[in-house]
């Protein structure tokens, strides 16, 4: 037998073992298969690259599991506009935590839940093709609605949302997803990919509304890795930074979990204090996800009242659909 025949034999030997496992760590192929850990790791990539097994976990605690071969993928037919938009707008984080993106994340995911693909396909491209239809330089205005919901009291002159956070049948966007999974994933290299896609729509905005300041709305959740100070951090604007601070009661209570409008408001408006005596022309008030837009438009108004600056912009990396909607998750 040639090295070639051999690696190939060991190879298949290392696919059924993990079928009959179940699932298992490189450790315990190499000790089954007596073979060193790089040669552990190139059958496993290529096993992987031929699309056998996956890869669950990250660092330092990584299994493999044999791809279900139940997820065999019928014969179907996408044309060109309908494959451009799945590989562009498609994403989904499953339970297990694989991600799956793309046209062949779209068959997976299709073929797990029992669906015929051409027919989700097509749904798919009409839900996103509606909503593109309501972007404006890559932004989403949601101006009209925030006005809506505060009438009079409405102190934000514009918003915009780099995406809506769900969308009827799919649910959470791409970029629902990802920033749901940055936060509760603590996941800093996900924080600094968001920070990266919305970079230019911020930058774009700040050009054309001669924005002179900004405001990252204070998170009220205490976590390890804070999203907002990493998209700050990213971010770097070159923009005077005005502070706002959260002020915390006897009990913690994210303005997020608050299901009724006028709690919300209520909350926003006690809240959130202004450390800042500089005035300025028009704000920036960047926050992560809107629901009922109570968060911005507290401190647009408290800024306002204070005459800190006269013109507020709003921007969102998430927003919701309806005219209020409870983004809670995040």
């Amino acid at each position: 037998m040639n090295n070639v025949d051999k690696k190939n034999n060991t190879r298949h030997q290392i696919l059924k073992y993990i079928q009959d496992s179940n699932m298992v760590n490189p450790t315990e192929i190499g000790t089954h298969f007596d073979i060193s850990r790089q040669m552990v790791h190139r059958h496993l990539k290529s096993l992987v690259e031929a699309d056998k097994i996956k890869k669950i976990g990250s660092a330092p605690k990584v299994f493999y599991a044999v791809i279900n071969k139940d997820t065999t993928i019928a014969d179907y037919q996408l044309d060109i506009k309908t494959q451009n938009i799945i590989v562009k707008d498609f994403f989904f984080i499953e339970p297990t935590g694989e991600e799956l993106s793309g046209i062949n994340g779209f068959e997976k995911w299709c073929s797990k839940r029992g669906f015929d693909i051409n027919r989700k396909a097509n749904e798919f491209r009409q839900v996103i093709e509606k909503y593109q239809k309501k972007k404006k330089n890559d932004l989403l205005d949601a101006s009209k609605k925030i006005n809506k919901t505060f009438g009079n009291n409405c102190c934000v002159d514009k918003l915009f949302y780099f995406e809506f956070y769900a969308v009827e049948i799919f649910g959470k966007t791409r970029m629902g997803q990802k920033l749901l999974y940055a936060k509760q994933g603590k996941s800093r290299a996900k924080m600094k990919e968001i920070a990266s896609l919305i970079r230019n729509s911020i930058v774009q905005l700040i050009k054309k509304y001669n924005i002179d300041s900004v405001v990252f709305v204070p998170p009220t959740v205490p976590r390890e890795v804070q999203f907002m100070r990493v998209l700050e951090s990213e971010l770097a604007l070159s923009l005077a930074r005005i502070r706002v601070d959260k002020l915390i009661g006897d009990i913690r209570v994210p303005q997020k979990t608050l299901k009724k409008l006028n709690d919300r408001i209520e909350n926003a408006q006690h809240t959130f204090v202004v450390s800042s005596v500089a005035k300025f022309q028009t704000t920036l008030i960047i926050d992560d996800a809107v629901g009922s837009g109570a968060s911005i438009n507290q401190i647009a108004c408290k800024l306002k009242k204070a005459q800190n600056t006269r013109k507020v912009i709003g921007f969102a990396v998430t927003g919701s659909l309806n005219d209020f909607e409870i983004i809670s998750e995040v």
